[in-house]
C-alpha cells in the first residue's frame, strides 16, 4: 500500500498510469471511466448542490461537477493532489488527512447531496468499511447518496475468480468489496458490476 509519499510521487501520472490500465481493460482500473460517467450524470441528474468527494485524487471527477455549479468539499492523503486539484477547482474546499482515521473536522459540519469515493475505500477493512459508511450516511442531505466506485464483485465467488485471473498482479494488500457480504449491514444497499473487476455501490438515504 503506498504511504502518502508515494501517493505525492505517484500524482503527477496519475490519470495516466490510470487510463492506461482502463484502456487495456486490465485489474485494477478497467471499468474505471465507465463508472466516473456513470458518477457524474447521476449526481447531476439528482440536481445534487454539495458534494464531497473522499481521496479525490487529481479531482478528474469532481472538477467537472465543479464545472457545473457543484459546491464541492474534499479530503485527500496527498498534499500533492490536493495541489494540483485546487488548480482545477479554485473555490473547492479541500483538505488534506487520512480519512482511515476520520474526516477533517470542518467536513463533519456539513451535510451532502451526494458523496463520492472513487477507488479509496479498498484500504479500509471490511468492519471499517460498515462503520465509515454508516458515518458517512449521517452526513447526507435527505435523499442524498453515497456513490462508491472501486474495485468490487457482487459476491465473493466473483472475488476469487478475478483473483485467480489475475495471478501475480493482484495487490493483497487492498481489501476490495464484497456487495452480498456489506449489504447484510445496508439493505438499501444497490450494486452495479461495470466490468471484471470493479462494481459502482450506491447507497441512499
Amino acid at each position: 500500500m503506498l504511504n502518502n509519499i508515494g501517493f505525492d510521487l505517484w500524482a503527477d501520472d496519475y490519470d495516466k498510469s490510470v487510463g492506461l490500465s482502463d484502456e487495456d481493460g486490465t485489474y485494477p482500473f478497467a471499468g474505471y471511466k465507465t463508472i466516473l460517467n456513470a458518477i457524474y450524470n447521476r449526481v447531476l441528474n439528482a440536481s445534487s448542490k454539495t458534494v464531497l468527494d473522499i481521496e479525490f485524487g487529481t479531482g478528474t471527477l469532481t472538477s467537472k461537477l465543479y464545472e457545473h455549479g457543484c459546491e464541492i468539499y474534499g479530503q485527500d492523503f496527498s498534499d500533492r493532489m490536493i495541489e494540483l486539484a485546487q488548480v482545477k477547482m479554485p473555490n473547492a474546499k479541500l483538505f488534506q488527512g487520512d480519512f482511515s482515521n476520520g474526516l477533517a473536522e470542518p467536513l463533519t459540519q456539513q451535510k451532502y447531496d451526494a458523496i463520492i469515493a472513487t477507488y479509496s475505500l479498498h484500504h479500509l477493512t471490511d468492519l471499517q468499511k460498515v462503520t465509515f459508511l454508516k458515518s458517512l450516511l449521517m452526513l447526507l442531505s435527505e435523499g442524498g447518496c453515497i456513490y462508491i466506485g472501486d474495485v468490487a464483485f457482487e459476491n465473493r465467488v466473483a472475488l476469487q475468480k478475478c483473483m485467480v485471473e489475475t495471478g501475480d498482479e493482484w495487490d493483497d494488500d487492498e481489501i476490495y468489496f464484497v456487495y452480498d457480504e456489506l449489504k447484510a449491514y445496508f439493505p438499501r444497499m444497490q450494486f452495479e458490476q461495470m466490468s471484471n473487476c470493479a462494481g459502482l455501490i450506491s447507497l441512499q438515504r
